[in-house]
């Protein structure tokens, strides 16, 4: 089935994705309905009533997102949406792990996608703090502290079983998407999207037997900072920052609704792999 409507987001801080953005939108524009943000469509002069924030999107009838710019572009557009589109990634970045088109073959892979998409869904974290709700993570939780050179003693719970009262610098709880992230990084395994997995990496941890392990991705891992005086801090997908200190508990397992992104010609993840980190 064709598309009819598609959203466009973008970075409003780079010349050159506002100008993939515009190509975009000027060579589709008689083909679909184009959507585009505010701050995108303020940066490039759009104005009309197809202008709207991405989380109304799906409401709206929009059926596949194209986000121009790099990761950060994608993961900040997904956590405003509590069941995310599917989107399709134009990489104007530099790794672009989650952007799988390059600019010089973006108009020809929004083509193809308009005449019909599959996509892939990849599992997210629920996070709240103290019960209240936050942002789900589509690639990592980051708990560190909040002051450099300190380091943090906290305890985690899986399922309510102790499952490590550590001294480290911080600890990763990633997806199997953000596996070839932060917690590749800091030592972690890549992790295939197609498992149903979470992934705890220790940072910096102050003894041996402190290693990365994964868990169901139904886990309800807890988090709970125990040295008096100490902040710490929570970022969600380098995105969203939270300050924590003593008994503040930190909960989290898998996400109601998952992300979802556009298969093209390169989805392949062991392609990826190859390509972008080798």
């Amino acid at each position: 089935m064709k598309v009819r409507k598609i959203g466009i987001v973008s970075r409003c801080d780079q010349a050159d994705a506002l100008n993939m953005v515009r190509s975009i939108f000027d060579h589709f524009r008689s083909e679909v309905e184009v959507v585009t943000g505010p701050k995108t469509s303020e940066a490039i002069g759009i104005k009309g009533t197809n202008v709207m924030p991405v989380e109304e999107m799906r409401d709206a009838g929009v059926e596949i997102i194209v986000s121009v710019g790099g990761d950060g572009t994608v993961l900040r557009n997904i956590s405003k949406m509590e069941d995310p589109l599917p989107i399709l990634g134009v990489n104007m970045g530099t790794l672009g792990f989650l952007v799988d088109v390059n600019p010089e073959d973006a108009i020809g892979s929004i083509g193809n996608v308009l005449n019909g998409f599959t996509y892939n869904e990849r599992s997210r974290l629920a996070v709240s703090l103290n019960g209240e709700p936050l942002p789900p993570a589509t690639n990592e939780v980051v708990l560190i502290t909040a002051r450099p050179a300190k380091i943090l003693t906290f305890k985690i719970f899986v399922d309510d079983c102790e499952f490590e009262d550590m001294r480290a610098d911080g600890v990763v709880f990633a997806t199997p998407t953000g596996s070839t992230a932060y917690a590749m990084s800091a030592g972690g395994p890549i992790i295939d999207p197609r498992v149903d997995a979470a992934l705890i990496v220790p940072i910096a941890p102050f003894k041996l037997s402190s290693r990365p392990t994964v868990v169901p991705a139904d886990s309800v891992i807890k988090v709970e900072i125990t040295i008096p005086g100490k902040e710490a801090v929570v970022v969600i997908d380098g995105q969203h920052n939270y300050t924590v200190s003593e008994h503040d508990v930190v909960t989290l397992t898998k996400a109601k609704y998952p992300a979802r992104f556009v298969n093209t010609s390169i989805t392949d993840f062991y392609e990826k792999v190859q390509s972008k980190l080798r």
